[in-house]
């Protein structure tokens, strides 16, 4: 069995808004005599949208309807339908995650862009996706060695610190191209950004908003800027500002990486030396791009150059936000999608409890996600025994239905997640020990976090797999 999927990634971010479809072949690796073993075993984009600047209104709004007319365009150019997108991830990155309406624009073009195009946004899953859409995490493996990978946009820094393939760490600073934005023509300073504000009050520099600027005026905050990269990869002590340009949080102190590599806009001029007019973007992208090619980071660490830059996070967002979860897995027909379900995640101990302790477990925990008293639906995770015994299953279904219990009672769908292969096993066992219809999901193959949110697409494959994609909603 050998099926194509087709994904859109749109993101939206600080500077520019662009999209990408891609195709996601899977396959059963599976010999004819084994359990099938469905698995993402190509990705490829298809179509590369124009690039734009990310179309702002009057009081600093994101315009949506220039947006959804730049989408619309896009698929039309593209030869494809709403109707055609079966996975994909719109996300809002940045400084526009920050605008007052980002949740509505996310939610409303979300549903626009296809049935399971899932909106996402957040610091995190950035820095992951855009290590991934430059191929880091294939280059990590491959080399077994450790990669930091910055991805330096409009108004944010995400930095992913990848070993032997795997994402290890993530971090989020304010630093970016467009934290101040400059009249090309007339030289005039239009927006400084607020934290840039009090780094130049903080310093007594001369730059201000409604006034002339030129390079020489701009370099002093360019070079704190870099200082803080070189911080927050661990070249230096970490300062003050350090402490405030991080968004969320930034790195853990942990061994050097040997491998450096950039993405997001100002990649292009950290790799590409020009002449060009350092304010042609109308900011101080260029500026920034060419002192980190100067500074100390190009010979601390070996330096990548990623097959994209600009076009990471929107390669990422199209062929690395969706797994897929199937063979062994259970489902009532005529749920999906489900969107937006937060997860609710059993630590290992817990899960080895009895099932009445198990149960308890669950229902204090649910507490956690009440909304002035009311219980929405929530996804319970756990890791499951890799080869349980019939009783560890029993004990599995009847510490879930009766923790679940409230969510039963709701008449939510009862959605289960399990890392080790036994959600079909489990979820005919809840069926068996319920004794009545009731709407269940239980996949496995799967890892999340508390925190993460969950949501699931149609299935595929002749309904042997779901595609899946985990994500964290974070706006401020």
């Amino acid at each position: 069995m050998n099926e194509q999927i087709l994904s859109v990634g749109i993101d939206i971010g600080t500077s520019t808004t662009q999209l990408v479809f891609s195709n996601i072949t899977i396959e059963n690796m599976a010999s004819s005599f084994t359990v099938p073993r469905i698995v993402i075993v190509d990705k490829k984009v298809i179509y590369k949208s124009r690039i734009i600047f990310t179309p702002l209104l009057s009081d600093n709004k994101i315009d949506m309807e220039k947006i959804e007319e730049f989408v619309n365009q896009e698929y039309e150019n593209a030869g494809i339908q709403k109707k055609d997108i079966q996975t994909g991830a719109v996300i809002i990155t940045g400084e526009t995650a920050r605008r007052e309406n980002a949740n509505d624009v996310l939610q409303t073009l979300s549903g626009f862009a296809g049935d399971f195009v899932v909106a996402t946004a957040g610091p995190d899953l950035e820095s992951i996706i855009a290590a991934k859409g430059a191929g880091m995490h294939v280059f990590s493996e491959e080399h077994s060695t450790s990669v930091i990978n910055i991805d330096i946009g409009g108004g944010t820094s995400n930095l992913a610190y990848l070993n032997k393939g795997e994402v290890i760490d993530t971090g989020c600073l304010d630093i970016g191209g467009r934290l101040i934005k400059i009249d090309p023509g007339s030289k005039k300073v239009t927006y400084i950004s607020p934290k840039i504000k009090e780094l130049i009050k903080e310093r007594n520099l001369k730059v201000e908003e409604g006034k002339t600027t030129s390079c020489e005026q701009l370099q002093p905050i360019i070079n704190e800027m870099v200082q803080i990269i070189e911080q927050s990869v661990g070249m230096e002590t970490t300062s003050s500002f350090y402490h405030q340009a991080i968004t969320h949080k930034g790195l853990q102190p942990q061994a050097k990486a040997k491998y450096l590599s950039f993405t997001g806009g100002v990649a292009d001029s950290i790799y590409n030396e020009s002449d060009e007019d350092p304010f042609k973007f109308g900011d101080i992208g260029i500026l920034l791009g060419k002192a980190i090619r100067q500074s100390m980071l190009m010979s601390a660490f070996n330096i990548i150059t990623p097959a994209e830059t600009i076009r990471a996070t929107v390669v990422g967002a199209g062929t690395h936000t969706t797994e897929i979860s199937g063979s062994t897995i259970t489902y009532t027909d005529g749920l999906f999608p489900l969107k937006n379900l937060p997860v609710l995640k059993i630590a290992k101990e817990e899960e080895t409890l009895d099932a009445r302790l198990l149960s308890e477990t669950i229902q204090k925990k649910l507490d956690w996600f009440k909304v002035d008293g009311n219980i929405e639906n929530v996804a319970v995770a756990f890791c499951g025994k890799l080869n349980p015994s019939f009783r560890e299953i029993q004990w599995y279904a009847e510490g879930l239905l009766d923790g679940m219990e409230s969510l039963l009672t709701k008449r939510f769908p009862m959605v289960i997640i399990t890392e080790q292969d036994i959600a079909k096993v489990l979820g005919q066992t809840i069926y068996a020990k319920i004794g009545y219809p009731i709407d269940l999901i239980c996949i496995d193959g799967i890892h999340v976090e508390n925190g993460d949110y969950i949501d699931i697409g149609y299935p595929v494959a002749d309904g042997s797999v779901l595609p899946v994609v985990i994500k964290t909603l974070v706006f401020h």
